[in-house]
């Protein structure tokens, strides 16, 4: 094994975990979001010579990630189904409820369409700009835009109970 070798071992070894937190993002699916970074992260092991000088090996691999994410969308349509009624999620102490909020979260996030989805975590969970998220998407400023406004009101619409996070954060409003 030599030192590239070392080095891109060393880059999975402590980026694999933050790459994986957001493909499953991405997806809603840990499976899916496994073959995402996996598919990901060989080709920027291919690509590793070129990258490992420039320091932009986790850039390549998210973008290569929404990419590949986007792809997928175009090439099939999975249904989701969801139930008609949502279990009650109130609980009693602290960690009860951040546990019933990530469930309501998750939840709502897998109601929307992939490509919602996938703006939502670059706008909000990776703190992306539009444009940041256009060109990793490969799509207009005006789709980003588009897309988290018809995200956001499906939010409302389907997790009305995220609304405590609007007053919070700014995330929904």
């Amino acid at each position: 094994m030599g030192a590239a070798d070392d080095e891109f071992d060393s880059f999975v070894r402590a980026r694999t975990h933050a790459l994986l937190r957001s493909a499953y993002l991405l997806t809603g699916d840990q499976q899916l979001a496994e073959d995402l970074v996996q598919t990901a992260l060989t080709r920027t092991h291919q690509a590793w010579k070129r990258l490992a000088d420039t320091g932009n090996a986790e850039a390549y691999a998210r973008r290569t990630m929404y990419h590949l994410q986007v792809s997928w969308w175009r090439r099939r349509r999975v249904a989701e189904v969801m139930p008609e009624v949502m279990p009650d999620r109130s609980g009693g102490d602290d960690h009860a409820g951040a546990v019933s909020l990530r469930l309501v979260m998750r939840t709502a996030l897998l109601r929307l369409s992939a490509r919602q989805r996938a703006v939502l975590v670059l706008r909000f969970f990776e703190d992306r700009t539009e444009r940041e998220a256009a060109d990793l998407l490969g799509v207009t400023v005006g789709t980003v835009k588009s897309q988290t406004a018809k995200a956001l009101a499906r939010l409302r619409a389907v997790a009305p109970e995220l609304a405590d996070l609007e007053t919070r954060n700014g995330v929904l409003s």
